[in-house]
């Protein structure tokens, strides 16, 4: 299921609901069932990044080798960052940080650690604004190339993987990130720890998921997440998963 196809099969419903009326004289009201179908199809494709609705989306690896990767989203967190870095260092485990443009202005030196530490830095793009979704291809281009520039001046290096914001996608942001070539990051576990669920329940819904190639979502963004995370290390070390990188468990480059 893709946008293109679901939207050919809307426009083929609409000549039949057309034609059946023109020589059958049905209701109008045959027309609202068809736009309905598109619409759900439409919000459900946009909204599920796994869809690969409007663009490829790469969620986990079709390994059979105990390989998962570990990614953040929605940092640099002046708080909580560092934290989280310090627990990755003492485990020797890497991670992919999903950076907010907006969120590196005053925290240039987080991003270094970052990428001193040997893990990997996406895009994020530079609001991550609610209405984002709402943007043109420009719109899109201006938000990655800002971000882009932002992590480029520090470490030097341009970034290639990119992860929407709430994993949303849209014909613009699709065509955007082609245009730049961006590779886009999806996941296959969503931890949700930044719901009100507590340590427990989020640690369960993660550890539960585990199998061989997957990609796991964590947030940067508050203490709870270290407890998850260092939970999380820890089974993988005792159930024999090693953590790799994106790279490693994706087979992809991540700068350019």
């Amino acid at each position: 299921m893709t946008f293109k196809s679901t939207s050919i099969t809307f426009l083929f419903s609409l000549l039949i609901v057309g034609a059946s009326y023109y020589f059958f004289g049905i209701s109008l009201w045959w027309f609202a069932l068809p736009i309905l179908v598109f619409k759900i199809f439409v919000i459900y494709g946009s909204s599920t990044i796994q869809s690969n609705f409007h663009i490829n989306a790469i969620c986990n690896s079709k390994t059979s080798e105990k390989q998962i990767a570990i990614t953040f989203d929605d940092g640099p967190n002046k708080e909580h960052t560092p934290k989280v870095l310090s627990l990755l260092k003492e485990n020797n485990t890497k991670a992919t940080f999903f950076v907010i443009g907006k969120n590196i202005i005053g925290n240039e030196t987080l991003v270094k650690q970052i990428n001193d530490d040997g893990h990997t830095i996406g895009n994020h793009t530079f609001s991550h604004s609610f209405f984002i979704d709402f943007k043109n291809t420009k719109g899109f281009k201006e938000e990655l190339n800002k971000t882009s520039d932002l992590v480029f001046n520090i470490i030097g290096k341009r970034m290639k993987l990119f992860r929407p914001p709430y994993g949303v996608t849209t014909p613009h942001l699709a065509k955007a990130a082609k245009q730049l070539n961006y590779n886009i990051i999806g996941w296959n576990i969503r931890s949700l720890d930044t719901t009100n669920d507590n340590e427990e329940i989020i640690v369960q819904r993660v550890l539960q998921q585990i199998k061989p190639g997957a990609i796991i979502l964590f947030h940067d963004t508050s203490e709870k997440t270290i407890n998850v995370l260092k939970q999380t290390i820890n089974f993988a070390k005792q159930n024999g998963f090693k953590i790799v990188s994106l790279q490693q468990l994706l087979n992809i480059t991540n700068y350019e």
